[in-house]
């Protein structure tokens, strides 16, 4: 085990102690990306703020739990994901459901992106979504979510996120088009 990973463990060993120095120290290693994560999905900093704190004290009420079956940092930022879509859901955020019916087309669509743009612009342009196609873009694009685990996260169908992700995928296409190339 790297010196690294091994000083890690031992902040994370004593954090399931209740040590407040230690849970300090992951506070700081952490507080920044997981902020980051929960301002892409509810835009507001304030909010944001406030989902990363709420995330942190589940967090550490929950790291007894913890079993190293993936990163920590991976582990947190699920905690800030499902937190920040409470949040949203709170605001009743409507997650639209589409009608069942979609076409072969929608399975199908490809993520045509020109080389020269960067994730970034992707991010940014995503961003300017409606909140509906932004939460399930950002799952699926960002987070790495399947639309199985996309459904059950915000209660909506296999077929609603595949829509939703494939009529946001065409808004991010058509800003970044007229970003990029007007």
């Amino acid at each position: 085990m790297s010196e690294t990973k091994q000083l890690h463990q031992t902040i994370i060993e004593a954090c399931k102690l209740n040590d407040a120095k230690a849970q300090m120290q992951l506070y700081d290693r952490y507080s920044q990306a997981m902020y980051t994560v929960a301002l892409r999905y509810v835009k507001e900093v304030a909010e944001a703020e406030d989902v990363m704190q709420e995330a942190f004290i589940k967090a550490f009420k929950k790291i007894h739990l913890y079993k190293e079956e993936v990163s920590f940092g991976a582990w947190l930022k699920k905690i800030v994901v499902n937190q920040s879509i409470d949040s949203l859901k709170k605001k009743k955020i409507a997650l639209v459901s589409i009608n069942e019916e979609i076409t072969e087309q929608a399975y199908h669509d490809t993520w045509e992106v020109a080389p020269h743009i960067q994730r970034a612009d992707v991010v940014k342009a995503i961003s300017e979504l409606s909140t509906k196609y932004q939460v399930v873009l950002n799952l699926y694009l960002l987070e790495g979510y399947d639309h199985s685990e996309i459904s059950q996260i915000l209660g909506i169908s296999e077929v609603t996120s595949r829509t939703q992700l494939m009529r946001g995928r065409k808004q991010v296409q058509q800003i970044l088009k007229k970003k990029h190339y007007a």
